[in-house]
Protein backbone atom coordinates (compact mmCIF):
# COMPACT_ATOMS: atom_id res chain seq x y z
CA UNK A 1 0.00 0.00 0.00
CA UNK A 2 1.44 3.44 -0.91
CA UNK A 3 0.16 6.69 0.02
CA UNK A 4 -0.70 9.16 2.73
CA UNK A 5 -3.18 9.97 5.41
CA UNK A 6 -4.22 12.48 3.17
CA UNK A 7 -4.93 10.18 -0.13
CA UNK A 8 -5.56 6.76 1.53
CA UNK A 9 -8.27 8.14 4.33
CA UNK A 10 -10.11 10.74 2.81
CA UNK A 11 -13.27 9.67 3.41
CA UNK A 12 -12.69 9.03 7.46
CA UNK A 13 -10.50 12.54 7.17
CA UNK A 14 -13.83 14.41 6.10
CA UNK A 15 -16.00 11.89 8.76
CA UNK A 16 -13.76 13.23 11.40
CA UNK A 17 -14.37 16.89 10.48
CA UNK A 18 -18.09 16.62 10.53
CA UNK A 19 -18.08 14.53 14.01
CA UNK A 20 -15.35 16.29 15.78
CA UNK A 21 -15.66 19.16 18.46
CA UNK A 22 -12.73 19.73 19.95
CA UNK A 23 -11.12 23.60 20.55
CA UNK A 24 -8.70 24.63 18.50
CA UNK A 25 -8.05 26.90 20.93
CA UNK A 26 -6.74 26.14 24.22
CA UNK A 27 -7.56 28.23 27.05
CA UNK A 28 -7.08 26.97 31.36
CA UNK A 29 -10.85 26.09 30.93
CA UNK A 30 -10.48 23.30 28.60
CA UNK A 31 -6.99 21.60 29.05
CA UNK A 32 -8.42 18.27 30.12
CA UNK A 33 -10.66 16.98 27.09
CA UNK A 34 -12.71 13.95 27.34
CA UNK A 35 -12.30 11.61 23.96
CA UNK A 36 -15.16 11.01 21.39
CA UNK A 37 -16.55 8.16 20.85
CA UNK A 38 -17.72 9.00 17.72
CA UNK A 39 -14.45 9.96 16.30
CA UNK A 40 -12.90 7.14 18.10
CA UNK A 41 -14.76 4.80 16.11
CA UNK A 42 -13.34 5.98 12.75
CA UNK A 43 -9.78 5.96 14.26
CA UNK A 44 -10.17 2.40 15.02
CA UNK A 45 -11.40 1.49 11.50
CA UNK A 46 -7.90 3.46 9.88
CA UNK A 47 -5.96 1.45 12.37
CA UNK A 48 -7.76 -1.48 11.67
CA UNK A 49 -7.53 -1.41 8.20
CA UNK A 50 -3.22 -0.92 8.38
CA UNK A 51 -2.77 -3.71 11.15
CA UNK A 52 -1.70 -6.74 9.77
CA UNK A 53 -3.06 -9.96 11.85
CA UNK A 54 -0.49 -10.91 14.06
CA UNK A 55 -0.27 -7.34 15.62
CA UNK A 56 -1.50 -7.31 19.00
CA UNK A 57 -0.45 -5.98 22.58
CA UNK A 58 2.49 -8.19 24.98
CA UNK A 59 1.84 -8.23 28.86
CA UNK A 60 -1.29 -7.54 29.45
CA UNK A 61 -0.85 -8.96 32.99
CA UNK A 62 1.74 -6.24 34.07
CA UNK A 63 -0.71 -3.43 32.54
CA UNK A 64 -3.59 -4.86 34.70
CA UNK A 65 -1.50 -4.75 37.59
CA UNK A 66 -0.54 -1.17 36.95
CA UNK A 67 -4.65 -0.43 36.21
CA UNK A 68 -5.18 -2.88 39.79
CA UNK A 69 -3.18 0.10 41.43
CA UNK A 70 -4.52 3.05 39.86
CA UNK A 71 -8.00 1.55 40.75
CA UNK A 72 -6.52 0.93 44.36
CA UNK A 73 -5.89 5.18 44.71
CA UNK A 74 -2.75 4.84 43.39
CA UNK A 75 -1.26 7.31 40.73
CA UNK A 76 -0.17 5.47 37.46
CA UNK A 77 1.85 6.64 34.68
CA UNK A 78 2.31 4.35 31.16
CA UNK A 79 5.31 5.80 29.26
CA UNK A 80 5.09 4.89 25.69
CA UNK A 81 7.92 5.37 22.82
CA UNK A 82 6.96 7.58 20.37
CA UNK A 83 7.26 7.33 16.72
CA UNK A 84 4.20 8.14 14.88
CA UNK A 85 0.63 10.50 15.26
CA UNK A 86 -0.91 6.99 15.06
CA UNK A 87 1.03 5.47 18.47
CA UNK A 88 -1.68 6.93 21.23
CA UNK A 89 -4.27 5.24 18.82
CA UNK A 90 -2.73 2.03 18.51
CA UNK A 91 -1.72 1.40 22.19
CA UNK A 92 -5.59 2.93 22.65
CA UNK A 93 -7.09 -0.10 20.34
CA UNK A 94 -4.74 -2.87 21.00
CA UNK A 95 -5.27 -2.29 24.47
CA UNK A 96 -9.39 -2.63 24.42
CA UNK A 97 -8.72 -5.85 22.18
CA UNK A 98 -6.27 -7.74 24.35
CA UNK A 99 -9.09 -9.18 26.59
CA UNK A 100 -9.70 -9.36 30.13
CA UNK A 101 -9.71 -6.12 31.15
CA UNK A 102 -8.60 -4.40 28.06
CA UNK A 103 -11.87 -2.27 27.24
CA UNK A 104 -11.65 -0.70 30.44
CA UNK A 105 -8.22 -0.17 30.85
CA UNK A 106 -7.90 1.50 27.38
CA UNK A 107 -11.33 3.65 28.57
CA UNK A 108 -9.02 4.81 31.00
CA UNK A 109 -6.08 6.21 29.51
CA UNK A 110 -5.85 9.92 29.96
CA UNK A 111 -2.78 11.34 27.45
CA UNK A 112 -0.67 14.40 28.03
CA UNK A 113 -0.83 16.36 24.78
CA UNK A 114 1.18 19.24 23.17
CA UNK A 115 -1.03 22.29 22.23
CA UNK A 116 0.32 22.41 18.77
CA UNK A 117 -2.03 19.31 18.19
CA UNK A 118 -5.01 21.24 18.85
CA UNK A 119 -3.76 24.63 17.21
CA UNK A 120 -1.53 24.21 14.34
CA UNK A 121 -3.89 22.24 12.42
CA UNK A 122 -7.88 21.37 12.50
CA UNK A 123 -7.54 18.42 10.89
CA UNK A 124 -5.07 16.98 13.78
CA UNK A 125 -6.80 18.44 16.35
CA UNK A 126 -10.39 16.60 14.87
CA UNK A 127 -8.04 13.39 15.00
CA UNK A 128 -6.90 14.47 18.84
CA UNK A 129 -10.69 14.41 19.99
CA UNK A 130 -10.67 10.36 19.73
CA UNK A 131 -8.99 9.88 23.14
CA UNK A 132 -8.99 11.96 26.55
CA UNK A 133 -6.17 13.94 27.38
CA UNK A 134 -4.98 17.17 28.97
CA UNK A 135 -3.12 19.68 27.49
CA UNK A 136 -0.02 21.21 28.20
CA UNK A 137 1.94 23.91 26.93
CA UNK A 138 5.76 22.08 26.52
CA UNK A 139 8.21 23.96 28.49
CA UNK A 140 10.72 24.06 25.60
CA UNK A 141 8.36 25.92 23.17
CA UNK A 142 7.97 27.84 26.19
CA UNK A 143 11.88 28.31 25.97
CA UNK A 144 11.97 29.38 22.22
CA UNK A 145 9.94 32.65 22.82
CA UNK A 146 11.41 35.79 23.67
CA UNK A 147 10.80 37.12 27.18
CA UNK A 148 10.14 40.39 25.95
CA UNK A 149 7.93 40.08 22.48
CA UNK A 150 6.27 36.87 23.50
CA UNK A 151 5.56 38.36 27.00
CA UNK A 152 1.49 37.75 26.57
CA UNK A 153 2.51 34.32 24.81
CA UNK A 154 4.81 32.89 27.92
CA UNK A 155 2.14 34.21 30.42
CA UNK A 156 -0.65 32.11 28.51
CA UNK A 157 1.52 29.31 28.55
CA UNK A 158 2.40 28.99 32.03
CA UNK A 159 -1.44 29.76 33.14
CA UNK A 160 -2.27 26.90 30.74
CA UNK A 161 0.44 24.59 32.02
CA UNK A 162 -0.60 25.29 35.82
CA UNK A 163 -4.15 24.66 34.72
CA UNK A 164 -3.15 21.47 33.29
CA UNK A 165 -1.22 20.01 36.43
CA UNK A 166 -4.22 20.78 38.54
CA UNK A 167 -6.25 18.43 36.03
CA UNK A 168 -3.58 15.89 36.23
CA UNK A 169 -3.80 15.82 40.48
CA UNK A 170 -7.69 15.75 39.52
CA UNK A 171 -7.45 12.97 37.64
CA UNK A 172 -4.41 11.48 38.51
CA UNK A 173 -6.29 9.09 41.61
CA UNK A 174 -9.21 8.49 40.15
CA UNK A 175 -8.50 4.95 38.52
CA UNK A 176 -7.04 6.39 35.56
CA UNK A 177 -3.88 5.93 33.51
CA UNK A 178 -1.64 8.85 32.43
CA UNK A 179 0.33 7.87 29.78
CA UNK A 180 3.02 10.41 28.42
CA UNK A 181 5.47 10.43 25.74
CA UNK A 182 8.80 10.98 27.15
CA UNK A 183 10.20 12.23 24.22
CA UNK A 184 8.07 14.91 23.99
CA UNK A 185 8.11 14.99 20.29
CA UNK A 186 7.92 11.52 17.20
CA UNK A 187 11.42 9.93 16.49
CA UNK A 188 12.26 11.49 13.53
CA UNK A 189 15.29 9.63 11.75
CA UNK A 190 17.32 12.66 10.43
CA UNK A 191 16.84 14.00 13.78
CA UNK A 192 18.44 11.46 16.37
CA UNK A 193 17.93 14.09 19.29
CA UNK A 194 14.22 13.47 18.72
CA UNK A 195 14.27 10.65 20.76
CA UNK A 196 15.90 12.16 23.91
CA UNK A 197 13.79 12.20 26.90
CA UNK A 198 12.34 15.32 27.63
CA UNK A 199 14.04 16.51 31.44
CA UNK A 200 9.76 17.58 32.09
CA UNK A 201 9.72 13.16 32.53
CA UNK A 202 11.35 13.68 35.89
CA UNK A 203 8.59 15.49 37.46
CA UNK A 204 5.99 12.99 35.96
CA UNK A 205 7.82 10.23 37.83
CA UNK A 206 8.63 12.20 41.07
CA UNK A 207 4.64 12.65 41.40
CA UNK A 208 3.05 9.53 40.73
CA UNK A 209 3.25 6.40 42.39
CA UNK A 210 3.83 3.68 39.89
CA UNK A 211 4.67 3.36 36.04
CA UNK A 212 4.95 1.07 33.27
CA UNK A 213 6.86 1.13 30.32
CA UNK A 214 5.34 0.59 26.77
CA UNK A 215 7.03 -0.13 23.29
CA UNK A 216 5.80 -0.22 20.10
CA UNK A 217 7.34 -1.77 17.28
CA UNK A 218 6.43 -2.01 13.75
CA UNK A 219 5.32 1.26 12.07
CA UNK A 220 2.05 2.02 10.30
CA UNK A 221 2.67 5.71 9.83
CA UNK A 222 6.45 7.53 8.59
CA UNK A 223 6.53 10.74 9.57
CA UNK A 224 7.89 13.01 6.94
CA UNK A 225 9.28 16.27 6.78
CA UNK A 226 6.38 18.11 5.95
CA UNK A 227 2.72 18.26 7.56
CA UNK A 228 1.50 16.26 9.46
CA UNK A 229 -1.40 14.72 7.01
CA UNK A 230 1.03 14.08 4.46
CA UNK A 231 3.04 11.28 6.61
CA UNK A 232 2.92 7.91 4.48
CA UNK A 233 1.02 5.49 5.68
CA UNK A 234 1.82 1.41 5.27
CA UNK A 235 0.20 -2.28 6.60
CA UNK A 236 2.59 -3.57 9.01
CA UNK A 237 2.57 -6.26 12.23
CA UNK A 238 2.31 -3.90 15.50
CA UNK A 239 3.24 -5.66 18.88
CA UNK A 240 2.91 -3.28 21.85
CA UNK A 241 4.86 -4.43 24.71
CA UNK A 242 4.07 -3.10 28.21
CA UNK A 243 7.12 -3.73 31.16
CA UNK A 244 6.49 -4.60 34.55
CA UNK A 245 5.34 -2.75 37.02
CA UNK A 246 7.60 -0.57 38.41
CA UNK A 247 7.72 1.98 42.13
CA UNK A 248 7.87 5.63 40.89
CA UNK A 249 10.58 6.62 43.74
CA UNK A 250 12.17 3.00 43.36
CA UNK A 251 12.92 3.60 39.63
CA UNK A 252 14.10 7.33 40.54
CA UNK A 253 16.48 6.54 43.25
CA UNK A 254 18.37 3.71 41.73
CA UNK A 255 19.25 6.13 39.02
CA UNK A 256 20.29 9.02 41.26
CA UNK A 257 22.03 6.97 43.92
CA UNK A 258 24.21 6.05 40.41
CA UNK A 259 25.05 9.94 39.64
CA UNK A 260 27.41 11.80 40.39
CA UNK A 261 26.38 15.35 42.41
CA UNK A 262 27.32 17.88 39.51
CA UNK A 263 25.48 16.07 36.74
CA UNK A 264 21.84 16.80 35.74
CA UNK A 265 19.39 14.71 37.82
CA UNK A 266 16.30 15.63 35.63
CA UNK A 267 17.88 14.85 32.20
CA UNK A 268 19.73 11.52 34.38
CA UNK A 269 15.79 10.54 35.05
CA UNK A 270 14.62 11.23 31.02
CA UNK A 271 17.84 9.82 29.68
CA UNK A 272 17.23 6.11 31.74
CA UNK A 273 13.74 6.00 30.78
CA UNK A 274 14.75 6.19 27.26
CA UNK A 275 17.41 3.68 27.70
CA UNK A 276 14.40 1.24 29.45
CA UNK A 277 12.00 1.97 26.82
CA UNK A 278 15.00 1.33 24.16
CA UNK A 279 15.72 -2.60 25.94
CA UNK A 280 12.16 -3.18 25.55
CA UNK A 281 11.67 -2.52 21.85
CA UNK A 282 15.34 -4.54 21.25
CA UNK A 283 13.84 -7.46 22.52
CA UNK A 284 10.16 -7.04 21.54
CA UNK A 285 11.46 -6.83 17.70
CA UNK A 286 13.57 -9.72 17.66
CA UNK A 287 10.06 -11.38 18.24
CA UNK A 288 8.61 -9.35 15.60
CA UNK A 289 10.85 -10.29 13.48
CA UNK A 290 9.81 -13.78 13.72
CA UNK A 291 6.10 -13.08 12.90
CA UNK A 292 7.18 -11.53 9.86
CA UNK A 293 8.58 -14.43 8.47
Amino acid sequence: MAGTLNTVFGDQIRRVIKASKTPTHITEENVYQEGDPNVLSILDEMVNYLLLPESGLDGMDNLEELFAKAESGKSCLLLVEHYSNMDLSIVSLLTRMAGGRGQEIGNSIIAISGMKLNEDNPVVAAFTGAYSKIVICPSRSLQELDPEKDKDEILRGNAINRAAMKAIIRHKYKGKLILVFPSGTRYRPWDPSSKKGVRDIDSYVRSFDYLCFAAINGEVLHVQQTDMMNDAVSEDIIRVTIGPVISCEEFRENVLAKLPEEDDKKQAVADQIMAELEKIHVTAEAKRQQLLK
